[in-house]
């Protein structure tokens, strides 16, 4: 199958057209997402994925505009800089009127703004003649709603579908609907702001007179609705300010960094921006969800990271997502959701097909690392804000992941946190890299479950140090020092049997039989950012890392381009994925690497420099970086995807160093550095568990200097150098 992306075992991404060939838009509230072309049509041409979607189903798989039967000629188009709004200028091109007459192209104005909230896709066009005479238009949009699942766009078959209903239309109203096999009935629900010409299932015709320099606007609102949850209709001014006024919330909960290159503001924007729209709410919390368009849910492994990696400019992020989390922990064996009591879930859905159980994510557990993660943000996040009160709260839940690790993560009963999967349509690889073929031997034979990667290792040493922290906190000091003792076992263990001599690195993984798989990978660069590995090894580990194999210009591989399975257009061997990056940046600032930290974040940079919007993907092809030339686009990577937004935060934080000392009620500074590609950074309305701070950090021949430019609350700011 030469047109299939394997991802997901046998969960494909359908890869038909290239990304090089087109531009998509995109926007986002909650649950509904649409992706569109920067004309503002879908269905026009693409990779098949252009749609509005709302928890998981597509609403609109159709909704292109002509003007008198023909596509308007784009001008130019923008999301807003705060993803609050879409807007693109068109005009018309030359149309033949008659035999004898052509209405001249440039002389009709189209402006479309467009953004979603509540679940509605909010639409405003206005229509201005800039000719001298009235001129006769007509718009026409062809529609069609083929409630398909995110998981058939991605190109998986189905043996049956459900029932198209029958269109509803009436006056200004257009329903679609369709019966799923589950039983619920899903409406696109279309209101046009004045009645069409005509009308017809397939779309609908507006005529119009338009005089010279006065415009005529119309506006829609499409509706995604189920049977069990209808949408509230709003008016388009009144949903507009809503949704501003939500906008402006959220950009007040973040502290501010600006430095002094543009073009990295412009990242750090873009990232922002992306960042509020993904964070989602739910029953249980603010969540960010993991990317548009495929992962537009909670994904657990996705949503800790991307806390983790804005932590310290956002705590808001990581308490969600550690309530959702705590909320949905597993309590139960159930084989068919890989789910034992104490687990993390992996990721939910509530489409149709996961709901009849043809794909098994409704609630699904099938990941090894999100659990001992979950136990690592926790105490990240203690460390943060220092609120005892949720801690006592979280800490159950805490100790069950504990106790997952223990009981039902160790497999074999060797010390090592291994998986193999149990439900027999989950994933087969369940770590970060979860492609088949993913874990293999240097011979590029694939490792045998049980399965023990190196990096959840080190998520497990420091969930047990972190662990160990809060009971200390809580007064439970003799579960501290338990905790602190395994964690020390695990770590002596782990040198002795993962360790690989002459390649210079941690294996990747270790198979049933306990065979390391000896190959160089950037799993092994997560484990410094775990911190299980001893400082002379992490050196040498650091230098494979940024080595000519590892390192492609742009930012370190997933595994070395000298391994039998290298590809560098591959999902999982040989690409380059940015919060893996940001990992590995964060484990050689833990190890103060200093030397090696502005590799993987010059890197990065400049990939945003070439990306669109200066949004990184999800990931890219690993081609080493070839001169006057960008990175090499990935065809189905999400754009925007959490932990890639959120990863510019952690290079930051990567080379600030910046702890919480609530108890003192102290903000450290330690041996900051900065990349060369700023000379100063300001970092304004920092909060903090004991007031606020604005800091200024410049760089000097020798050091880094550390001003105060604003400090409220009593607290001591120190500086190490």
């Amino acid at each position: 199958m030469d047109d299939v992306i394997q991802v997901q075992d046998q969960y494909y991404i359908l890869a038909t057209a290239s990304k090089a060939t087109e531009r998509t838009a995109v926007l986002k509230h909650d649950d509904t997402f649409a992706v569109f072309d920067y004309s503002g049509d879908i269905g026009a041409f693409g990779l098949g994925e252009q749609g509005l979607y709302h928890e998981g189903t597509r609403y609109l798989s159709r909704f292109r505009l002509r003007l008198n039967g023909h596509r308007p000629l784009l001008l130019s188009a923008r999301v807003k800089e705060d993803n609050e709004l879409f807007g693109a200028d068109l005009t018309n091109p030359d149309i033949p009127l008659d035999p004898d007459h052509v209405l001249a192209r440039d002389l009709v104005h189209l402006f479309r703004a467009r953004f979603l909230w509540e679940g509605t896709w909010h639409e405003r066009i206005r229509l201005w003649n800039y000719s001298r005479g009235h001129v006769s238009v007509s718009l026409t949009f062809d529609i069609e709603a083929d409630f398909a699942d995110i998981f058939e766009v991605r190109g998986t078959e189905r043996e049956r579908r459900g029932t198209r209903l029958e269109p509803v239309i009436a006056g200004t109203d257009m329903r679609l609907g369709y019966r799923g096999l589950d039983g619920e009935e899903r409406w696109t629900v279309i209101e046009w702001s004045e009645p069409p010409t005509a009308t017809a299932s397939s779309g609908v015709r507006f005529a119009y007179d338009l005089a010279p320099h006065s415009p005529i606007s119309l506006s829609v609102a499409i509706r995604c609705e189920r049977q069990q949850r209808p949408v509230t209709p709003r008016a388009f001014e009144l949903a507009e300010s809503a949704a501003r006024s939500a906008h402006e919330r959220a950009r007040g909960e973040y502290a501010i960094v600006e430095t002094s290159s543009e073009r990295f503001n412009q990242w750090l924007r873009r990232s922002a921006a992306d960042l509020r729209m993904l964070v989602s709410t739910t029953p249980h919390g603010s969540y960010p969800y993991a990317g548009v368009p495929w992962f537009s849910t909670p994904f657990g492994r996705d949503g800790i990271i991307t806390a983790l990696q804005t932590l310290w400019v956002n705590p808001r992020i990581a308490r969600g997502v550690l309530q959702y989390l705590a909320a949905t922990q597993a309590d139960r064996v159930d084989p068919t959701q890989d789910a034992e009591p104490g687990k993390i879930l992996h990721e939910t859905r509530s489409s149709e097909m996961a709901r009849l159980g043809e794909v098994p994510f409704r609630q699904y557990y099938g990941s090894v690392d999100a659990t001992p993660l979950f136990v690592m943000l926790a105490g990240a996040y203690y460390e943060r804000t220092a609120d005892r009160a949720f801690l006592q709260k979280l800490w159950p839940h805490v100790e069950r992941a504990l106790a997952w690790i223990d009981e039902y993560g160790d497999l074999d009963g060797d010390g090592f946190v291994e998986y193999a999967r149990r439900s027999s349509s989950g994933l087969i690889q369940q770590g970060w890299k979860d492609s088949q073929d993913s874990i293999f031997h240097a011979d590029g034979s694939l490792a045998e479950a049980p399965i023990a990667l190196c990096e959840v290792q080190a998520y497990v040493y420091d969930a047990r140090l972190q662990g160990a922290r809060m009971a200390d906190a809580l007064g439970e000091h003799a579960r501290g020092d338990v905790l602190r003792r395994q964690a020390e076992h695990l770590r002596e263990a782990f040198e002795d049997q993962f360790w690989c001599e002459a390649e210079s690195t941690y294996a990747i993984a270790l198979d049933r039989h306990k065979q390391p798989c000896r190959v160089r990978s950037s799993n092994a660069g997560q484990c410094l950012f775990g911190g299980i590995a001893s400082p002379d090894r992490a050196r040498r580990v650091a230098q494979m890392l940024v080595g000519v194999e590892m390192f492609s210009g742009w930012g370190v591989r997933t595994i070395s381009s000298v391994e039998s399975r290298y590809n560098p257009m591959s999902y999982h061997n040989g690409s380059v994925w940015p919060h893996d990056n940001g990992l590995i940046a964060a484990g050689l600032s833990r190890y103060r690497f200093d030397d090696l930290i502005g590799l993987p974040f010059a890197g990065l940079f400049d990939a945003s420099v070439s990306m669109d919007g200066h949004r990184l993907p999800e990931l890219f092809c690993g081609f080493h970086r070839r001169e006057g030339e960008g990175p090499t686009l990935y065809p189905v990577a999400c754009s925007p995807q959490a932990w890639a937004s959120g990863v510019v935060f952690q290079l930051i934080q990567a080379c600030l160093r910046l702890s919480i000392d609530a108890t003192d009620r102290r903000l450290c500074v330690d041996r900051a550095i900065l990349p060369p590609i700023f000379t100063c950074l300001r970092l304004l309305n920092l909060e903090l568990p004991f007031g606020q701070a604005d800091l200024l950090f410049e760089r000097h021949p020798l050091d880094v200097g550390v001003t105060v430019l604003r400090k409220h609350g009593d607290f001591d700011v120190r500086v190490v150098k």
